[in-house]
């Protein structure tokens, strides 16, 4: 079996030093860079409206579950805002500036912000799981758009994917009890 791989490190160290303004963005980078960090600020979008539909959730909660409820509601709006905040980082690192204007938040989100149901517990738990749920679908598509032509923004949002199928996965279980 033979090993064709080989790295030509002068090549790559002449047009490292060539574009040096450009950071973190390299020739080989596989993607066009104003395209993904459109995809990444609707991403900041989604999370963020899941954010504000959370702590609203959080804070209207009412009934004999509302403290074990309302305290999931917390944590995942704490993560949900890490989500917004990682993809925020990321728009950086490619050169972008993250979009969090609040007049295109809900046009720009993959889910909706609701206000229906105020205290109903088990209607808060399905919004939530509903948008979750959506929230997961977009991510999986994301993921393989990037593929392997950026590896590191795939990561991020596989990463945030996984924490996004446990949001899921306690509001199936706060639902079923």
């Amino acid at each position: 079996m033979s090993d064709d791989f080989v790295l030509d490190v002068t090549r790559i160290r002449d047009q490292a030093r060539q574009k040096m303004s450009e950071g973190a963005i390299t020739p080989t980078y596989g993607l066009d860079t104003s395209r993904v960090i459109e995809v990444l600020n609707d991403v900041v979008a989604t999370e963020v409206v899941c954010w504000l539909r959370y702590t609203r959730h959080a804070i209207s909660a009412a009934g004999i579950d509302r403290a074990q409820v309302a305290a999931e509601f917390t944590e995942h709006a704490a993560e949900e805002m890490q989500h917004a905040l990682r993809a925020a980082e990321r728009i950086s690192q490619l050169g972008g500036d993250p979009d969090f204007d609040p007049t295109t938040l809900h046009r720009r989100s993959h889910t909706e912000y609701s206000t229906a149901a105020d205290t109903d517990l088990k209607a808060m738990l399905e919004q939530n799981l509903l948008a979750e749920r959506i929230v997961i679908s977009s991510y999986q598509e994301i993921a393989r758009w990037l593929g392997d032509r950026d590896p590191t923004t795939r990561r991020l949002i596989e990463s945030i994917l996984e924490e996004e199928e446990e949001h899921a996965d306690d509001l199936t279980d706060l639902l079923s009890t």
